[in-house]
């Protein structure tokens, strides 16, 4: 028996499984094809600033308070593995493209300002100056030097390295259902048609974590994006850019040498796989019309995966509504962002029965009230 069984070897499975290893627990991962899910299409973005979004307070401190871990969490990552996750600072520069773009743009920062939070207008000029691949037709900008990226698979490779190397154990089978004994979770079902018994169970499986058999009904349902991955990109952009583009959002972030995701649809279509030629023509088309150069890099990649999403777009964090049933999933667009935060405040809950007050605000009974 094991003291913590995690459902997911994602980026927030696998994360909390290391972290409460090193705390001292026993850990098992049970996962068929960990990384394969939403982590695998990750751009990356470290973002709670330029993310911020109109009542959403309580989830911007969560982010910011994560985002301040980063830097600490990548370089134990790197220690504890010789292994680089690609974390940069650069900044975000978010663009728009026409005058509305660039409306939507003002009223962004005149929100961040309304916050105390940093962010910077840029004249065209100043834009361009600071990433000269884009286009002279983008008519305003808005720096946010503060958020950052990371290159989302050399994490999830980190993380996998991490939790091996202290001890957690990986069985790489479907979940298939919670266990549960005297209306406790007590552990983890198996496709293989075994059982993984445990003290306490991590629900961290993402867009699937509403739809697993005996846990209670979760509000997490999966909405799909599209990514493209491009190759030949080096030198092209310094940091991330975020785009407006005739009111459709663009996102293209590097990362490892010469790589650029560029991103993504938002479709309502549960679990549909299936890339479209209308999503990648208007990903392409649209960041080709911010970085002409992209038209001149290879698409070595096309993806479809499901953000977990929930009705308030804020992550479902601490206890169940089983005893022994903790909650680590509904991440929506910052799984990336508060990887390190969600680690930490689900590994406390489990270490000592507490979750810090940061978690407080994230539990599921806020539906119910």
């Amino acid at each position: 028996m094991t003291d913590v069984a995690v459902a997911g070897g994602g980026l927030i499975g696998l994360a909390t499984a290391w972290r409460a290893a090193r705390r001292g627990l026993s850990v098992t991962v049970v996962d068929d094809a960990p990384g394969t899910g939403a982590s695998a299409a990750a751009a990356g973005m470290l973002a709670p600033v330029t993310e911020a979004g109109y009542r959403e307070e309580a989830l911007l401190r969560l982010g910011l308070a994560s985002v301040e871990r980063w830097p600490a969490f990548a370089a134990e990552l790197r220690e504890a593995t010789g292994q680089d996750v690609g974390l940069r600072t650069a900044g975000t520069l978010a663009v728009g493209f026409d005058e509305d773009d660039v409306r939507e743009l003002a009223a962004l920062h005149a929100y961040q300002q309304e916050l105390g939070l940093a962010a910077e207008r840029l004249t065209p000029r100043e834009a361009r100056r600071r990433e000269p691949a884009l286009t002279p037709r983008v008519r305003g900008g808005l720096l946010v030097a503060g958020d950052h990226s990371v290159d989302g698979r050399a994490l999830h490779a980190a993380l996998l390295r991490a939790a091996g190397d202290a001890g957690v154990r990986l069985v790489r089978e479907r979940v298939t259902a919670l266990r549960v004994d005297g209306g406790r979770a007590a552990g983890l079902e198996t496709a293989g048609g075994g059982t993984v018994p445990a003290g306490s169970v991590v629900l961290a499986l993402g867009a699937h974590s509403g739809a697993l058999p005996g846990v209670p009904a979760l509000p997490v349902r999966p909405v799909k994006g599209q990514v493209l991955r491009l190759a030949g990109a080096a030198g092209l952009l310094g940091g991330t850019v975020r785009a407006l583009v005739r009111g459709r959002h663009v996102y293209l972030v590097p990362y490892g040498g010469d790589r650029l995701v560029v991103g993504a649809t938002v479709e309502d279509r549960g679990f549909d796989p299936t890339v479209t030629a209308g999503g990648v023509h208007d990903l392409l088309h649209d960041a080709i019309d911010v970085v002409p150069g992209i038209g001149e890099c290879e698409l070595v990649e096309t993806l479809a995966r499901w953000r977990p999403c929930t009705p308030d777009n804020a992550p479902l964090l601490g206890p169940g509504p089983l005893p022994g049933l903790v909650l680590a999933t509904g991440h929506h667009r910052n799984g990336v962002l508060l990887t390190p935060v969600t680690a930490e405040v689900t590994t406390e809950l489990l270490a000592t029965g507490v979750l810090p007050e940061l978690a407080a605000p994230f539990t599921a009974d806020r539906f119910g009230r």
